[in-house]
């Protein structure tokens, strides 16, 4: 058990200091981040549907999100973070990177966007008592030290009434061979150790370590890669890289 001296953390050293060394290249679809890059349309339509359709908005107004407080947890460079901004949303960008925060308040600041970027953790939001109708949570949890608790943290800073998106990899030989072996070492689309298999989570996982927090999973979706197209589509296969919804009931 933690105690003060040695409290509980969700930070990873190990993966703050990977994706810091890589931190100037957020912005450069060609780059490392490339991935996320060709990733982004996909989740954010998703988002977008599932978000407007939750608050009742309308998915043509170009402003449709505002109104709504937002956090980006591991928000990285601000990939998710500027589009939801000019959603209308007034988001937060947290990433226990402070190197990564710079170059999203840097980026942001080219932009023109009003972005309040954080080096800070899920839970130290969470004990100060964060907020939030939305809650992304996109692409971070294989990366943490401690699963349970950095889902317990974001969980309570959902609203009532408000949602949690997941986005991950699941832990299967599938994931292995396409999410690991492909992705890294044969096509090196990601730098090699990006991720480590024993660190990803099946979402029979996320749910227990959700069942406590009162969220409920309303919705979810798996996310493919087409190479005829060269488009990330999403599909009913699970198997690899997957988004799920959680609602906190009013």
């Amino acid at each position: 058990m933690a105690d003060d001296q040695n409290p509980r953390t969700t930070v990873d050293d190990a993966e703050v200091e990977r994706f810091s060394a890589m931190a100037d290249q957020w912005w450069d679809p060609t780059g490392k981040f490339r991935p996320l890059h060709k990733f982004n349309p996909v989740r954010l339509g998703y988002l977008k549907e599932t978000v407007c359709r939750h608050f009742n908005r309308d998915i043509n107004d170009p402003e449709a999100f505002k109104g709504l407080r937002l956090l980006d947890i591991g928000c990285g460079g601000g990939l998710l973070s500027e589009p939801m901004a000019r959603l209308g949303a007034n988001v937060i960008g947290a990433d226990a990177s402070e190197t990564n925060i710079r170059i999203a308040q840097l980026h942001a600041e080219r932009s023109e966007l009003s972005i309040d970027y954080r080096a800070t953790t899920a839970e130290a939001l969470a004990d100060a008592g964060e907020q939030f109708d939305v809650v992304l949570n996109m692409e971070v949890v294989e990366h943490v030290a401690d699963v349970k608790l950095f889902m317990t943290a974001t969980a309570r800073m959902v609203k009532p009434g408000g949602l949690m998106f997941v986005a991950t990899i699941n832990r299967t030989l599938k994931a292995y061979a396409l999410a690991i072996v492909g992705a890294e070492y044969v096509l090196q689309w990601l730098p090699k150790g990006t991720h480590q298999y024993e660190k990803l989570v099946k979402p029979s996982e996320l749910e227990i370590a959700l069942a406590p927090t009162g969220l409920e999973v309303i919705d979810q979706t798996g996310v493919s890669f087409n190479p005829l197209t060269d488009q990330w589509i999403r599909t009913s296969d699970m198997n690899v890289n997957y988004m799920i919804v959680t609602h906190r009931p009013e």
